[in-house]
């Protein structure tokens, strides 16, 4: 009988919270704006965060935290929250949550190859033609031709979401192998902190370099949006990243992101029931294979 740790119980944990924030996003997105929510829900997740250092760990902010600590998931959250997620929400207004998550299967190859090539770990046969059947059932669900998808510029529309989420997947694994290294035995909770204020860093850059200001105070200002982003932020960037440093710090960083790729077959039901999408057979079909493929690279 299989026997899951608390890692791997952790990390499915993080799948499950991570759907319903993502469908959050999209939703808040259509209000505001990719780049608000991106900006917004963090901000939002900031308040959550320093509640709980103040309640359980005495502290507003991580300031036990060494600087080399601070540093490494500093630059995790800067490369996962920030340069990650604003790609993924992106894609998420441009091709809808399904094939845009479908495309965060490739995130587990992506870790792997990142910690072959900066820590020397090799990878055999099996790992090679896992990664290979991984990429079989995303090309198989991205040559499928969506019904009234026959116009140019819904194929170039298209093809520049799933450019947007396939960079953003590169991204995400990047901040995967980051955080693993820079958390060792620091407060998973403390960690999160830390990874949100090194995104925050980046997004007030990048929004003051935009002149964007005044939308986020619209953005903050739109209830409905808030409303979602508020939830959204509860169950993704606090509760979600919290399991998720908890499912890094207990299993191969390799088996935690496998387990995170199960988003696309957990998303199918909802976007049928929220969205009315028409999910095809070769869709389905395609996610169950590339979450396969990923499952063959670590176990």
């Amino acid at each position: 009988m299989l026997s899951l740790s608390a890692g791997e119980l952790a990390a499915m944990g993080t799948a499950i919270l991570w759907t319903f924030s993502t469908l959050a996003w999209t939703s808040a997105g259509k209000y505001v704006g990719a780049l608000a929510v991106s900006f917004v829900r963090l901000a939002i997740t900031c308040v959550f965060l320093a509640a709980y250092g103040r309640v359980v760990r005495g502290l507003w902010l991580p300031s036990d935290a060494s600087p080399a600590t601070w540093w490494i998931l500093g630059l995790s959250g800067f490369a996962g929250f920030f340069v990650g997620d604003l790609l993924l929400f992106k894609a998420l207004l441009v091709i809808g949550p399904r094939l845009s998550l479908l495309m965060q299967s490739l995130t587990p190859p992506m870790v792997a190859v990142v910690y072959w090539l900066a820590f020397g770990e090799g990878l055999g046969l099996r790992q090679w033609m896992a990664m290979a059947l991984t990429l079989a059932g995303v090309a198989w669900v991205v040559m499928e031709r969506p019904d009234g998808d026959a116009t140019p510029h819904s194929l170039r529309v298209r093809q520049r979401g799933i450019s947007l989420a396939i960079l953003a997947a590169a991204a995400q694994g990047i901040g995967y192998v980051l955080s693993k290294e820079g958390m060792g035995d620091y407060d998973a909770v403390a960690a999160t902190f830390i990874r949100v204020l090194g995104a925050m860093a980046g997004y007030v850059v990048l929004i003051t370099l935009l002149r964007r200001w005044p939308a986020m105070t619209a953005a903050a200002r739109h209830g409905r949006a808030m409303s979602i982003m508020v939830l959204g932020s509860l169950v993704g960037p606090f509760l979600g990243v919290a399991l998720s440093m908890i499912a890094l710090r207990r299993c191969h960083a390799g088996v935690a992101a496998t387990i995170f790729s199960t988003i696309p077959v957990l998303i199918l039901p909802l976007v049928i029931l929220l969205y009315r999408e028409k999910v095809s057979v070769r869709a389905a079909l395609g996610a169950i294979l590339s979450v396969l493929g990923v499952a063959l690279l670590v176990f």
